[in-house]
């Protein structure tokens, strides 16, 4: 292994997307990997992307790429159809592998990628960062050391600014069968950092509804049927006893961004941002044997990259890029694999099978 894992980055593009965002502005600072390959559709755009971030190679074919002998690792950052071929294609390159959430579009196509990554033996990651965000793994920290005590109740309230008015290649979204909606990405990521901060759901009991069927698409001025859905209420029973409840909705105006508590015998801790918690700054909050919460302040410990790293969706991703490096290098990082985007898939199927079937699911058995 050179002195940095040599990355290839598949879903490069320099002007838009999620690797514009994140993962390009991230990699360059990263102290585990470099950017050696871009790759887009077009090599235009994959020779401008490596130009904007100083990768050494370009590529408009993702298997030339994936043949190449100086790639260790990549990076899958598309659109939620294409995982599930192209991270197949990657792990039988024998590549680690960082694969952006959901893993796929189903919890069949997620079984299956980590089953054959544990056959071949690659590294893998998948893209829930809220696990790498400094004040959740510090709320992770303080419940572990007795901070709230016994946890008696927990809730997750997360509503976010909806767009009704979209342009044609935005709206693919709307179609709930290609797996990229407000259940399985935005209530994803807040469900995971709740279930990462006090454990793991035993049954649940959900409503999940649409309730803006059709979308104005500005481009060809045509209304469009929507079937992904928009609310997501969820009420629980953790493995430890406690109860939850959630609230995760892409609404139309003036959404307020996340507030997730615990509430303990001993303390409270309230964790808020104007966004999320993976992508967003998270203010956390705490109160023990007193009703006056006071901000906690974040210990540097739970910091990995440095100072030059960019704030917002570049910062969290930084962090994971971090422990991916060390995991491929052999150490036992703490970081999100493939197994646990499957348990969290299970997950969201048995909150789509409570609400179809308007009825509590032990989360065990589903």
């Amino acid at each position: 292994m050179p002195d940095k894992i040599r990355l290839g980055i598949i879903g490069a593009s320099p002007t838009v997307g999620w690797a514009h965002r994140a993962h390009l502005p991230a990699v360059p600072e990263s102290a585990e990997f470099e950017l050696t390959a871009a790759c887009t559709t077009r090599m235009e755009t994959a020779t401008e992307s490596a130009r904007q971030y100083g990768a050494k190679m370009a590529f408009d074919d993702y298997h030339k790429m994936l043949e190449h002998p100086d790639i260790d690792a990549v990076a899958v950052v598309l659109r939620v159809p294409a995982h599930y071929e192209i991270t197949k294609d990657a792990i039988n390159a024998g590549k680690h592998i960082f694969t952006e959430w959901p893993l796929g579009r189903t919890t069949g196509e997620a079984r299956e990628l980590a089953a054959l990554a544990r056959e071949k033996g690659v590294r893998t990651i998948v893209g829930l960062q809220s696990r790498a965000a400094p004040a959740v793994m510090h709320m992770k920290e303080l419940v572990e050391s007795g901070y709230v005590g016994e946890i008696l109740s927990c809730s997750l309230r997360q509503l976010g600014s909806g767009v009704l008015t979209r342009d044609s290649g935005r709206t693919w979204q709307r179609e709930v069968e290609l797996g990229a909606n407000t259940l399985t990405i935005s209530a994803g990521h807040a469900i995971d950092a709740l279930r990462f901060v006090v454990g793991d759901f035993a049954r649940v009991s959900a409503k999940i509804t649409t309730q803006v069927p059709q979308w104005h698409e500005t481009d060809t001025d045509v209304m469009v049927d929507v079937t992904s859905p928009d609310n997501i209420l969820v009420n629980g029973m953790l493995e430890n006893g406690a109860i939850a409840s959630v609230h995760v909705a892409s609404i139309p105006w003036a959404g307020n961004g996340l507030t997730m508590e615990i509430f303990g015998r001993n303390g409270t801790l309230k964790a808020t941002s104007a966004g999320s918690t993976n992508v967003g700054s998270v203010k956390l909050e705490g109160a023990q044997g007193s009703n006056d919460l006071k901000e906690i302040e974040i210990p540097a410990r739970h910091t990995y990259v440095s100072e030059e790293m960019p704030k917002g969706p570049p910062f969290n991703v930084g962090q994971m890029y971090d422990q991916f490096g060390k995991g491929i290098r052999g150490d036992e990082g703490n970081y999100p694999d493939f197994d646990t985007a499957v348990e969290l898939h299970e997950l969201i199927d048995a909150l789509r099978l409570s609400s179809d079937e308007g009825r509590e699911v032990d989360v065990s058995t589903n």
